[in-house]
């Protein structure tokens, strides 16, 4: 018996053989998160967190990404939705006294709010089951709710549904709230009775509506909670909704978008007022911008935080630390775990990696920084390359305050330059630099009068 009044059963082993893939069809990405991922954070927002996912194809897939997070039933045979239910039958009866939700794993949008709602209304009126529903324009295709003055008296498929029938746009989202017992109840009586030979979890309302329990439906306020995908398309679609959404609640927040093309950012980004999204820009993971920035175009920003007033311009930004005031770019890739401080500047194709950059220091182009812990007020020079592997190990530069980076040195860690120090250019640094010293490491140069005029002639 659980202590919980309300647990879960996700339904996930789909094909979706029209998708022409290997991958089970929940695994499918929407805003850079597998759609199972999406149902499932709507019940953990919604305090439903005692899970069961039923597997199917490719189960390996689906039991990988959970990673033992919630229990798992496998349906070996694919008859229809009823039929996955049924699978729970052993982990439904542990839950006996509370009621469960039945989701659909590539359903991505049911939300919070939805489901609470739906469970609040589904306790106060003791039904045995509450559908989960919508209205919508166009109900072509979706199974009609038809209503009582107690309630609903039974769902009715596309094919089967009269033609005033057809015109009632309520549908079936294919989300149930279910009394536990009354669930199993009518599983056990369940009944193959169509041209497939396959169990439709539908028919559990008509059974317990025959027996006598009460049902009723939910009007969810969001339309979106029946959208699926069956192919690429409909993937498409899915990926279009979440994407607009996510803009259109930014622009709610004070976020301004020039132009929309090729703009897409994770439904958990968190992105400040006055900020200036430009086109191309891709914001991903658990990432955060500041207020009256600007982010594009053309720029990959995933699980970094940024400061505010910060430009990045075809930047590619990973796992860092972007602060306040910092221009980057363009053709500039921030690797992970660095550190970029106020008021830096970062030009044209320049790679930092795993390294701590000061405030206003100015890496204007053409230069590798990696594994280093540079000082403020430093300014590199065009070419410059942290040599920080040796073939076996990695090493750390570390460059003091103030110090100046002749163009093409070459510091060869572990080195140390120290404040306010400079490399001539040209250089290959192996050996530290003191405070306010020169270093200097460059062959002799050689003059060999008339070289020129000797090739050419040679030549012709």
């Amino acid at each position: 018996m659980s202590n919980s009044i309300s647990c879960a059963v996700i339904l996930a082993g789909g094909q979706g053989k029209r998708m022409k893939s290997e991958l089970p069809k929940p695994m499918f990405e929407v805003l850079g998160e597998p759609m199972l991922k999406w149902v499932m954070s709507a019940c953990e927002k919604a305090g439903v967190d005692d899970m069961c996912v039923v597997t199917g194809y490719n189960s390996e897939v689906i039991e990988n990404y959970l990673d033992g997070r919630c229990e798992t039933v496998f349906q070996l045979q694919r008859k229809g939705t009823g039929h996955a239910v049924m699978m729970t039958e052993e982990w439904l009866k542990k839950h006996i006294g509370s009621n469960v939700i039945v989701l659909c794993g590539d359903a991505p949008f049911v939300d919070e709010d939805t489901i609470k709602a739906a469970l609040e209304q589904h306790t106060s009126q003791g039904n045995a089951v509450t559908v989960i529903t919508a209205e919508i324009d166009n109900p072509t295709g979706y199974g009609r709710i038809i209503r009582t003055e107690n309630g609903i008296s039974a769902i009715v498929e596309e094919k089967d549904a009269s033609a005033e029938q057809k015109a009632i746009r309520e549908i079936n989202s294919g989300a149930y709230w279910f009394d536990v017992e009354k669930l199993l109840e009518a599983l056990d009586k369940l009944e193959p009775n169509n041209a497939q030979g396959e169990y439709y979890l539908t028919d559990t309302v008509e059974i317990l509506i025959g027996a006598g329990y009460r049902a009723d439906a939910y009007i969810s306020p969001n339309p979106n909670v029946v959208m699926g995908a069956n192919d690429r398309k409909g993937l498409l679609k899915l990926n279009d909704a979440a994407r607009m959404a996510v803009i259109e609640k930014l622009m709610d927040d004070g976020v301004e978008f020039v132009c929309t093309d090729g703009v897409s950012i994770g439904r958990d980004v968190v992105v400040g007022a006055g900020t200036r999204i430009l086109q191309g820009t891709i914001l991903r993971g658990d990432t955060v911008i500041g207020c009256d920035c600007v982010i594009g175009p053309n720029t990959v920003v995933e699980n970094c935080t940024v400061g505010d007033k910060t430009i990045l311009n075809s930047v590619q930004a990973y796992e860092s630390r972007i602060e306040d005031g910092v221009k980057i770019g363009p053709f500039v890739h921030i690797r992970p775990n660095s550190h970029i401080k106020s008021g830096v500047k970062i030009g044209d194709f320049v790679e930092v990696k795993n390294s701590t950059i000061g405030e206003k220091t100015s890496i204007s182009h053409l230069t590798y920084v990696g594994d280093s812990d540079v000082g403020s007020g430093v300014n590199f020079g065009c070419g410059t390359v942290t040599s920080n592997y040796d073939g076996a190990n990695k090493y750390r530069t570390v460059i003091g305050d103030g110090a100046f980076i002749g163009c093409n040195t070459n510091l060869i860690a572990p080195v140390k330059i120290g404040n306010g120090a400079y490399t001539a250019a040209g250089s290959t640094i192996t050996e530290d630099v003191p405070d306010g010293a020169l270093g200097i490491e460059r062959g002799k140069q050689c003059i060999k009068e008339g070289f020129a005029e000797r090739k050419l002639k040679k030549k012709k």
